[in-house]
């Protein structure tokens, strides 16, 4: 009661910026409470940053900062465009919502057992495990594992250029910061995971685009972008893209790579769903060796979002600098999510359950297909693995409109002028064909078609 009081009067401007609260006594008396009561209050709103205590003078109301905004740099897009939008509606919804334009599979596709397996394992483990630093490249253990696991796509790398990190999103600022300054240039695909977007913007260099098709960038607009923008840093998938479901052919990746060569471009592949394929594709980093080529990963895809660790692999040269800024931005590994990942990736549980994953995504993406396209939604790529569905809705509807009623009917969807930079994709959709199981998504679509 008594943190509700002072939230409604500072929410209610009766109290401002830098006012002084009532004294523990006088507040206690005025509210009938204890004074033990609105001190335990007081407390708490200062570990909120709501006031602060001044000791020997009292309480006062903290000076309401605006903090940075990543979504306001940059044109005002309407909202069902923003590449923040989809990631808020899905990351704050409830369990009765659906979410077909969502990036992730549902809790009950991971392998819930084994995490809990993993997790009784190491509350058996020393002390330092549980409760120590972790070392700022990474657990060893697990960059041997990686390691192994990125030759099976022909990456031959040492453990030793290897760096975990906190998720595949930190991997890329971290190498943001390395390799970028305000005002540089980055090359993306258009589409391409609109999160990429979002993250260059907060880092203010200038964004351009190059269209991507079923094997790859077009080359001939890849070259031209190149010559005209001389950008620094390319982002790409080539497992399996984001959002298209395209597979980068050898040669599209052999042509990248020379004029990557030619213009000093340095690629981050961001290999975030390579579990999921059923036949490896062709990799950039493969082809070049890890000279001007890194990869990224994560886990949190195909294991646990909650298990937050993803990794870097890069020329040995960067390794120094990329660790120096995870220690001035996240001081140390998270040591407990890397044991927790190598744990559940060492038990022979986890290939069965990738075996699984990979034909029940088979079978749902053949069920959506079908279901979409009796209400008249094309895909404009039939993917050969993975979740999502690239498609143009029919009459060249436009997506954003039809996101927007799907939401007021408890659907987020996600209209492809999120992943487009060049915001050309008005009537495509991205599906995730693991989270379309429940019909209602079918119909939520149909009733918005002919609305």
């Amino acid at each position: 009661m008594v943190m509700a009081t002072i939230r409604s009067r500072i929410a209610a401007r009766s109290l401002s910026p830098g006012a002084k609260l009532p004294s523990v006594r006088g507040l206690a008396a005025s509210l009938k409470v204890s004074t033990s009561t609105v001190v335990d209050a007081y407390e708490r709103l200062v570990a909120e940053g709501a006031i602060l205590s001044r000791p020997g003078s009292g309480f006062y109301v903290a000076s309401q900062v605006a903090p940075f905004s990543p979504a306001d740099v940059g044109p005002k897009l309407d909202r069902a465009v923003d590449p923040f939008w989809v990631s808020r509606q899905s990351l704050e919804a409830g369990e009765e919502t659906l979410k077909p334009g969502c990036g992730w599979l549902p809790p009950s596709w991971l392998p819930e057992e084994s995490i809990r397996k993993a997790l009784r394992g190491l509350s058996r483990s020393n002390g330092s495990v549980l409760t120590d630093y972790g070392s700022p490249l990474g657990l060893a253990g697990l960059r041997q594992l990686i390691a192994r696991r990125l030759s099976e796509h022909a990456v031959e790398v040492s453990p030793d250029q290897i760096m975990l990190t906190d998720s595949g999103t930190q991997a890329i600022d971290l190498i943001c910061r390395l390799l970028l300054e305000p005002g540089d240039t980055v090359l993306v695909d258009d589409p391409c995971y609109f999160n990429f977007h979002a993250l260059l913007r907060a880092h203010r260099v200038k964004i351009v685009g190059v269209a991507y098709g079923p094997a790859g960038p077009d080359v001939e607009a890849f070259s031209a972008v190149l010559g005209e923008h001389r950008p620094k840093l390319y982002i790409t998938n080539s497992g399996i893209h984001n959002p298209t479901g395209a597979i980068l052919s050898p040669v599209v990746a052999h042509r990248v790579l020379k004029l990557a060569e030619q213009f000093d471009l340095t690629i981050v592949e961001d290999d975030i769903f390579a579990d999921f394929e059923l036949v490896a594709a062709p990799r950039l980093s493969a082809f070049d060796g890890l000279d001007r080529v890194i990869q990224i990963g994560s886990f949190s895809k195909a294991l646990s979002a909650s298990m937050r660790c993803g990794f870097i692999a890069t020329r040995r040269e960067w390794l120094d600098g990329l660790t120096d800024l995870k220690i001035a931005t996240s001081f140390a590994g998270a040591s407990l999510n890397a044991e927790l990942v190598r744990a559940v990736l060492s038990d022979g549980g986890y290939r069965k359950h990738l075996e699984t994953l990979r034909g029940r995504l088979a079978r749902a993406m053949a069920d959506v297909t079908a279901g979409l396209k009796a209400i008249g939604i094309e895909p404009l790529l039939q993917p050969q693995a993975g979740m999502f569905l690239w498609c143009r809705l029919p009459g060249d509807a436009d997506a954003a409109e039809i996101a927007r009623f799907a939401l007021e009917k408890g659907v987020v969807l996600a209209p492809g002028n999120v992943f487009s930079l060049s915001q050309t994709a008005g009537s495509a959709m991205r599906f995730n064909v693991s989270q379309m199981s429940d019909r209602r998504v079918f119909e939520v679509l149909a009733e918005a078609l002919k609305a």
